[in-house]
């Protein structure tokens, strides 16, 4: 995949506000986890551009060497990689922010579990951005192989719900089920069954229902049609004053407007004719973050999702911003990052979106995550800017 290479404005470590108060030895165990899928030539679920062979030297590097504290961690990222300010048109560069919900569930349809989550279509073709075949739409990365082997763009929100092929769970209703595919992870306790254990913490809403197991919904391609926010779409009507903007808020309207067919609730979720597909994973061990673009497991605070066909995974960034991270008041926000995800709504090369862990505390800083902030990428040295 190609996109226009960005300007970087070259930096020195003294420059990075704050750089030097980090805990880079956790920075580090998170580019660890990248180290070793870059040395292996593992490409994820979805893949980026192409690590340059300075990044998987790095990278190899990183696999040999055992830093104990935060002094060793940082002199590692400084002797391996040099900071390059991404350059912007004006504004600094948009920081957003996800999670992986915690919701009920069911394997079965039931009275309380109603919406399905559907598993990916055997007739679904998945291919980069800007590489549709001729003839696509601009923007289209997934389309529907017909039985004489030809293909055309996949069908929209509104026609897969309707037609519900092939559910692997259900959950109570059409937000929750929108929500879990923004984020592109969940998490999902089986509400049905024998009683059991019951959660540690909350679901989302409060509850705490008696579960048997608990499953994880992962990320198995999409039918690649352009993402469209809603939110944006509330705040250009004014319903919702772009300061108030959160997911709670936006959320909340939803409901009030209605979820049922016909309601416009409903209808404008169907606004956004991106629709992802999932698959059940049983196995999963619960302290380690979901699985996502770049195929290893995502550490909140630590890992990012950013634009594929820009940036490889593995890059770190550094962010200098006021964030709302750790309670609902804006403080410094300066930390390293490791590049590990993508998504349909990042694009361009100063835009991020801060993975933030697991459940509704998280849920609620990272929907509150709407913030402009300076980007400095670590380009690996060898590399040409």
């Amino acid at each position: 995949m190609t996109a226009e290479a960005p300007r970087l404005d070259p930096l020195a470590f003294d420059d990075l506000d704050g750089f030097r108060q980090d805990d880079h030895l956790a920075a580090f165990r998170c580019f660890e986890r990248s180290a070793r899928a870059l040395v292996d030539g593992e490409l994820g679920a979805r893949a980026a551009r192409e690590p340059s062979g300075a990044l998987i030297e790095a990278a190899r590097a990183a696999l040999t060497s055992t830093p104990t504290d935060a002094a060793e961690a940082q002199r590692f990222f400084e002797t391996r990689f040099r900071p390059f300010r991404v350059a912007t048109e004006g504004k600094q560069g948009f920081l957003t922010g996800y999670y992986e919900p915690l919701v009920a569930g069911s394997l079965a349809e039931t009275e309380a579990f109603r919406w399905p989550i559907l598993a990916r279509p055997r007739d679904l073709v998945s291919f980069a951005p800007g590489a549709a075949p001729p003839g696509f739409p601009d923007g289209v990365s997934g389309a529907r192989r017909r039985s004489d082997g030809s293909i055309v763009p996949y069908d929209d929100r509104e026609a897969i719900e309707r037609e519900r092929r092939d559910p692997v769970l259900w959950v109570r209703d059409a937000l929750e089920a929108f929500f879990i595919q923004v984020q592109g992870c969940a998490q999902v306790a089986l509400a049905d069954g024998t009683e059991g254990a019951r959660l540690a913490h909350p679901l989302e809403g409060g509850e705490t229902p008696p579960l048997r197991r608990r499953m994880r919904l992962a990320y198995d391609g999409r039918n690649g049609l352009p993402y469209t926010s809603i939110g944006r779409i509330l705040i250009e009507a004014s319903a919702i004053d772009e300061r108030a903007m959160s997911l709670e808020n936006l959320k909340a309207w939803l409901r009030a407007a209605g979820l049922g067919e016909g309601e416009e609730g409903l209808r404008l979720m169907r606004r956004n004719r991106s629709f992802v597909f999932f698959r059940l994973v049983e196995d999963f061990d619960p302290k380690l973050g979901p699985v996502a673009g770049a195929g290893v497991a995502l550490t909140p605070l630590r890992s990012i999702a950013v634009d594929r066909s820009v940036w490889s995974y593995g890059l770190p960034f550094w962010f200098e911003a006021d964030l709302p991270w750790a309670d609902a008041a804006p403080r410094p926000f300066r930390r390293l990052m490791i590049a590990q995800d993508t998504g349909s709504a990042i694009v361009g090369a100063a835009r991020a979106d801060i993975f933030f862990g697991g459940g509704d505390a998280a849920g609620a800083r990272a929907g509150a995550i709407r913030h402009f902030g300076a980007f400095t990428v670590l380009m690996p040295v060898g590399d040409q800017s």
